[in-house]
């Protein structure tokens, strides 16, 4: 008997007075203690198709077919009966961990929830299970992170606990919705490590939703690529990568971010700079609030970016990439200078800022959060125009339609909301956004790592013509280093706040020289880590 099986799964949502169909028809099963992957572009069904497994789904969904835990029949089956599973047999992992875990609510309450709702386990008891478990995830000095809050905890960190939640019941099958997305590849290999050795110690099945394929090939069993709500492809891992049949397997194993960036003239203008950057946290204690002392997430970073050159800057979660990269926007505080054309902005208050501001421009990590729901793509685009004073409707109307047009988008869309857009799409409205104010410093923050590897390859040409048109200095943070590579002409390496290796991109990646770079590089590229070069 199968742990879980799906037969002839359809699921369909309710939509102005019709349906529109998710899932169509679609069959595969989950042996225990066994990997099963499904693979396939944004909107292909590969969520929904878990969800539906417990009925996660909203209100408005339709779900016919079968779908069997242990031989019981979910679809349909009432509340009471599924509230029993979910939790304790069955576990989510979700891909965006700020939309699952609670902002009022400190780790430690979170997790303790968990443990109290489906064991029974309070008191001290809790307290150790709830630090074991935020060891095991890889959360460095775990009883200092109990009362944190979500937003206190860097992307990396937050998933970590969304896994620690997951794993706190023991469940029978884990369902991991792109659990990996936020993390970086050493992270990422010791989490995939971790829910592997409980896989193999409890014998835990997992049914493990990405469009990472190297996860796919190193950790699953089985693969179900799915395209357009229906399995196109299914079978044993080694079977589908070595010798795949569709079409559409075939150009997702081909997919991956290839070449160089155009190499940068010796001349090109300084566009950002600094020398020494810190910033630090004040750590406050006791009843008077006294520092004790500092979180120092940035400590002495130093590096430019130059018109049509790209920085890369790489690291574990929590390193203080995003945190440089808010500083040298002038949105956070620091010490040190940060030099914008020419300028020493440091010091500089929002008044004088807003001038600049045209000129600094940043693209998110999440297309999903970043933009507006109640706006419109056009007045999303054309939100920047506004807040500067540039152009009257006509002007804006025609940027914005230009703008869409180099981005790959289609302007006779532009009066739609971003729900009615692939995530794809959305992270090109989301750089058409930055673009339309001609900027010459650009953030680029993760801007591909929610993305499926064929639009990631859209994306990194896309990010690579628009910097050769309009000569930009890209600050590119990620932890994904073939994307870096195909991307940067310099990387920065960054570990808990320092700036560990920096130079040549090709150096980085050809010669590192810093065990954690070794680590790194040996983890993305599969290479095997010198003997002394871990992390």
């Amino acid at each position: 008997m199968s742990l879980l099986e799906f037969t002839d799964l359809r699921v369909s949502f309710k939509q102005d007075g019709g349906l529109v169909e998710a899932v169509k028809g679609v069959s595969f099963r989950v042996e225990k203690g066994e990997v099963v992957a499904l693979v396939g572009e944004s909107g292909s069904g590969k969520s929904v198709t878990a969800l539906s497994s417990v009925n996660l789904l909203s209100d408005n969904a339709v779900i016919g077919g079968s779908i069997l835990y242990e031989g019981r029949e979910l679809a349909g089956a009432s509340e009471n009966v599924l509230r029993k599973i979910r939790g304790n047999d069955v576990s989510f992992i979700f891909q965006e961990p700020m939309t699952s875990l609670n902002p009022l609510h400190t780790i430690e309450k979170q997790l303790a929830e968990i443990l109290l709702v489906h064991q029974g386990v309070t008191g001290a008891k809790a307290r150790e299970r709830i630090l074991y478990l935020l060891d095991r995830v890889g959360i460095h000095n775990a009883e200092e992170r109990l009362g944190a809050y979500p937003h206190q905890l860097s992307g990396g960190q937050r998933q970590r606990v969304m896994i620690a939640m997951a794993l706190a019941n023991a469940p029978k099958l884990l369902i991991a919705d792109e659990p990996t997305t936020a993390l970086d590849v050493t992270i990422q290999a010791q989490i995939l490590d971790l829910l592997m050795d409980i896989k193999r110690d409890e014998g835990m099945s997992m049914l493990f939703i990405t469009h990472d394929l190297n996860i796919v090939r190193k950790f699953a069993d089985r693969v179900c690529v799915m395209k357009d709500g229906e399995i196109v492809e299914a079978g044993k891992t080694a079977e589908i990568f070595d010798a795949p049949s569709h079409p559409y397997t075939k150009l997702l194993l081909e997919a991956e971010a290839t070449g160089r960036p155009i190499p940068v003239p010796q001349n090109a203008k300084v566009v950002a700079e600094t020398t020494d950057l810190r910033i630090w946290f004040p750590i406050q204690r006791g009843f008077l609030r006294r520092t004790a002392g500092y979180v120092k997430a940035v400590n002495a970073a130093t590096f430019s970016v130059r018109e049509g050159e790209t920085v890369g800057v790489v690291g574990e979660s929590g390193s203080g990439k995003t945190t440089l990269a808010l500083a040298m926007m002038r949105l956070i505080s620091s010490q040190g200078p940060v030099v914008v054309m020419g300028q020493d902005v440091q010091g500089w208050n929002n008044r004088a800022l807003r001038g600049l501001r045209a000129d600094m421009q940043i693209v998110f990590q999440d297309p999903y959060g970043s933009l507006s729901p109640r706006m419109t793509i056009a007045q999303i685009i054309a939100e920047g125009l506004g807040v500067h004073g540039l152009g009257d409707h006509a002007s804006k109307e025609e940027a914005v339609i230009e703008i869409m047009h180099e981005v790959g988008l289609d302007p006779d869309t532009r009066h739609r909301y971003p729900h009615e857009f692939s995530g794809g799409q959305r992270q090109r409205v989301a750089i058409a956004r930055a673009m339309i104010l001609r900027p010459r410093l650009v953030v680029l923050d993760e801007p591909t790592s929610a993305l499926d590897m064929t639009v990631q390859v859209q994306i990194v040409d896309l990010l690579r013509d628009l910097q050769v048109k309009h000569k930009l200095a890209y600050l590119f943070i990620s932890h994904d280093l073939r994307v870096v590579r195909a991307l940067s002409h310099k990387v920065m390496v960054m570990k808990r706040g320092g700036v560990v290796e920096a130079g040549e991109a090709d150096a980085i990646f050809d010669a590192p020289q810093h065990p954690y770079t070794k680590a790194l590089v040996a983890a993305a590229f599969d290479l095997t880590v010198e003997e002394g070069a871990g992390v």
